[in-house]
């Protein structure tokens, strides 16, 4: 589940499918033990019930029937409070047990007219089934006789659910956010020039750079307790765990809160990485915009970081077998990642080769785009 963007604004993941059917198996079967002598006939409230209608019924073992109307009190994002009957029920429901099954109740206008619709119909009873309730806002001394699952009063979309139309053939549920970053993994093997362009798109697009190597230094030269940590680890020739590293990334995230988004760089290296960085992000409402990668040959590569060795005093710049062996680090480790956001429909593949000036004008055309 990643973020989606539905008109003008941003959904993120908030109830999965499997949980969903989880609720509506058990509120079927709940059902179906208070009517297992009788024939009830579910009502489903439209439009938004449509999906929760055909898995309930799906999951109901007994004899059942099935009918809609049709209400409307949603526009945008906020209940308008005006509840209007646009179809009507043309079944004979006198001495009859009615399921109503409604996607979401909240205020509970939309319950009480339901009431009101059926006070004259002669029924045997009349019960009501919500997947989604929001207790929060409910101010209705009005009966639900089964709840699929309590949230906050948050705007929801996916599963039957929609914004303006659109959301409701998402599997999943999702919540409505805010994108206020633009969040970029800026990609590539080693000397394929990711600092000078990060130093560039930053103050183009005014974005913080986060380099994983310039956080690491800072954390050790300051002492803090998670440089004294990644130390103990590098002074023993170990690996710094992702989680010390991860907790590193967030401590410079959360200094910017007013960020409009970042640039990360170095970071992250891994497929464990990659999913601690989303899960962080999407625990603020945010996502990994793209991962944009600069592609350049492997053998031009070398002769550039040799050159640049002659002048960097790095003694791993001016060894070709140690060059070749951090390439296949890279390629066996780190380009992994190329597929994991490829898989997202997050990679950018950018020509790195020409000036810096000509390779800034690619990635900002992609940039642009996100």
């Amino acid at each position: 589940m990643s973020k989606v963007k539905l008109h003008d604004k941003y959904f993120k993941p908030y109830i999965s499918a499997e949980k969903i059917n989880e609720a509506v198996y058990k509120m079927a079967a709940l059902i179906e033990t208070d009517c297992k002598d009788e024939t009830p006939i579910f009502i489903g409230i439209l439009n938004g019930s449509f999906m929760f209608v055909a898995d309930i019924i799906r999951a109901y073992n007994g004899n059942c029937e099935v009918s809609f109307v049709k209400l409307a009190s949603y526009e945008g994002t906020g209940s308008t409070g005006k509840i209007k009957q646009l179809v009507g029920l043309n079944e004979d429901l006198e001495g009859r047990t009615v399921i109503i099954l409604e996607d979401i109740i909240d205020t509970g206008n939309t319950l009480e007219e339901i009431y009101e619709i059926f006070r004259y119909q002669k029924l045997k009873q009349l019960k009501i089934a919500t997947l989604f309730f929001k207790p929060d806002v409910f101010r209705k001394g009005l009966p639900i006789d089964y709840i699929g699952i309590s949230i906050p009063d948050k705007f929801i979309v996916g599963y039957g659910l929609d914004y303006d139309g659109l959301g409701r053939n998402l599997a999943d549920i999702y919540q409505l956010t805010t994108q206020k970053m633009t969040n970029i993994v800026l990609f590539g093997p080693p000397g394929a020039g990711k600092g000078t362009q990060a130093e560039v798109l930053k103050e183009k697009y005014n974005l913080v750079h986060i380099s994983t190597g310039d956080v690491f230094r800072f954390n050790i030269k300051n002492e803090t307790d998670l440089g004294k940590l990644a130390k103990s680890y590098m002074d023993k020739g170990d690996l710094v765990p992702d989680e010390v590293t991860i907790n590193m990334l967030k401590a410079e995230v959360e200094k910017n809160t007013d960020a409009n988004g970042f640039i990360f760089d170095g970071f992250p290296r891994t497929e464990s990485q990659a999913k601690a960085l989303d899960a962080f992000l999407e625990e603020k409402g945010e996502s990994i915009n793209g991962m944009v990668a600069l592609e350049v040959a492997e053998d031009l590569l070398v002769a550039r970081l040799l050159k640049r060795g002659e002048t960097s005093g790095r003694s791993d710049d001016q060894d070709e077998s140690k060059i070749r062996n951090r390439f296949n680090e890279y390629e066996t480790k780190t380009a992994i990642l190329k597929h994991y956001y490829e898989d997202q429909n997050k990679y950018y593949g950018v020509d790195g080769v020409g000036s810096v000036e000509e390779i800034t004008k690619r990635l900002s055309a992609v940039f642009d785009r996100l």
